[in-house]
Parts: C-alpha cells; structure tokens; sequence
C-alpha cells in the first residue's frame, strides 16, 4: 500500500499570515515608540547622566559621581525640602485613594444599580478630569479667595462665619486644601472604571447570594469586592503615579515656592524651583538628580504594585 505524501501548504501559509500579523502590528506600535523614545527615553538617560556630573550655568563640568544625590540629603535648603515635599506627596496619594475606593466606587456601585439618567451622571461625574489640572486649581483658588470667594461667602451667609478662613493662606489647611481638589478632579476616573469592572461581574453571582442569604452588605464584601481587586488595583498604580508626579494643581494653589511656607510644596515643585528659580551655578546636576530619584521611587513602586496586583488576580482564579 503506497502512501501518499501531502505537502504542508497550510502550515506554511499559517506561519506567513503570522509573521505578516506581527510585521503590521509593529507598523502600527512604531510611532508610539518614536514618541515614548523621543518625549520620554531620551530626556530619562539625558538626566541621568547629567545628575553624575557638575555644572556651571549650562556648562557641563567634571565627573563628580554622587556628589548631586549625597548634596540632596546633606547640604540645605534640600536636605529639608526633600522630607517636608515627599511627604506633602504622600499625603496626595493617601487622600486620594481614600477618596476614591470610598466616595468613587460609591458612586460607581449607585450609577451601575440605577438606570435612569446613568450616563449622565457618568459625564458629569468625568467633566473635571477632562479639563486642565492647571485650570482647575486657578478656578478653586479664585473660589476659595477670602476676598470675594463664594466658599467662604456662602459659609457667612449660613451662620458659620467662624469656619470662613483664608484655605490658601493657613499652612494647617492649605495641603488639605491642595488634597481634595486633586481627588475632585480625578474622581470620574475611578467611576468609570469602577462602573465598567462591575458591568463584568456575572449577574447570576449576586443573585445565587442573594438566593441563599446573604444581604445586600454581604453581597459586595464577599462576591463583588473580591472581583473588583484587578480594578482597585489599576487605580491605586495610577493614583500613585499621578500622586509623585502632581505639579499643576499644587502649583495653581500655591505657587513654585509651595505656599503658604512650603505647606503647598511636592517634589516636581521642587525639582521646577531648582532647575528654573534656584540661579544655583549647578542647578542642572542637582535638579536632574532629584529627577532621577523621583523616577526610581515612582518606577520601583509601581512595580511592586503591579507584581502584588498579579498576584491578586491569580489568587481570585
């Protein structure tokens, strides 16, 4: 019996469908590659290696090694500016993600159970992150003015004339102040993607609780709070981010200098007032070396964050 061998046209036309699949998904990632290198990659390695060496005006000097990270933490006004900033930026993070696994997945957990007027609420909830974080903290400066502020207007006109107060010009509430505004503007973010990992939760889950028992509260703690884990986990990563990197807001509010006495004060403050206002002669290697470090911490956290949320997502399966 004589056996007749089929040639492998098909494997072959599989492995060319592939390989041309990869070759137009690269056509389609490189421009976002130029831009991530250009805008991103360069000026990282350009600080980098500027922070190793010393500068006189924008002239580059000898090699100096970690002489601008040890003038970081040992020589003033740095070695104070950087603790009282860093925890300014904590604070940032803190307030925000109370707010937002609080308030936000509230208002998440209210619009997906209502159905009448939900993407209304939706837009407006997300207005304020769609507008400039540098807009919104001039507008809430001109709102908080002791002057002709309505905030403080509105609280006279009620009878609380002892809670009217100047919020950007007392450092005890100025940070809170700085707080707040960032998690109102960015609160539409997490409803958005609170809303959407609850409209991924099978229906039939709550409903099988439901049927043996369980209450509403037991409900979200035991079925839907699990699965909410991979979202709760993407915004606590951006929320940091975003949190070590704030400039607009505390800079509308407060000015380069972080006022009221540095209450207002964050790490790209920092970085903006030593690189740009310092008049420092080596400005650029102790400003790219405070960048650098922001980065590192940013970098590092994030991953962190991301291998602990990873590792959420398998326990959950």
């Amino acid at each position: 019996m004589s056996v007749i061998a089929v040639p492998k046209v098909r494997s072959k036309r599989v492995t060319t469908g592939v390989t041309l699949s990869r070759r137009t998904g690269m056509v389609f990632v490189l421009p976002a590659l130029i831009l991530f290198a250009v805008f991103i990659a360069y000026p990282l390695f350009t600080a980098l290696s500027y922070s190793f060496f010393a500068w006189t005006g924008i002239v580059r000097g000898d090699f100096v090694w970690f002489d601008n990270y040890v003038t970081l933490f040992t020589k003033l006004p740095y070695s104070t500016d950087i603790p009282n900033a860093f925890l300014h930026n904590i604070l940032l993070f803190v307030g925000a993600m109370v707010f937002q696994n609080t308030i936000g997945l509230g208002l998440a957990t209210l619009l997906h159970r209502i159905g009448r007027f939900k993407q209304f609420f939706q837009t407006m909830y997300t207005l304020p992150y769609l507008v400039s974080p540098l807009v919104i903290g001039y507008l809430w400066s001109l709102m908080l003015s002791p002057l002709f502020g309505p905030v403080n207007a509105v609280l006279r006109a009620v009878g609380l004339d002892e809670l009217a107060q100047p919020w950007l010009g007392n450092p005890q509430t100025a940070i809170w102040v700085v707080v707040i505004v960032t998690a109102w503007q960015w609160i539409g973010f997490p409803v958005l993607l609170y809303g959407a990992a609850l409209g991924g939760i099978p229906a039939e889950l709550d409903e099988a609780a439901s049927l043996d028992g369980a209450s509403a509260w037991q409900r979200f703690r035991s079925v839907t709070l699990p699965l909410m884990v991979p979202a709760i986990g993407t915004v606590s990563v951006l929320t940091f981010i975003g949190a070590m990197e704030a400039f607009p807001i505390p800079y509308a509010l407060g000015g380069s200098q972080g006022n009221p006495a540095g209450a207002t004060d964050v790490l790209s403050l920092l970085f903006y007032r030593t690189a740009f206002e310092s008049g420092a002669s080596n400005a650029i290697g102790t400003s790219s070396a405070i960048a650098t470090l922001l980065f590192a911490f940013i970098f590092g956290v994030a991953v962190l964050f991301t291998v602990m949320l990873r590792r959420a997502e398998r326990n959950l399966t």
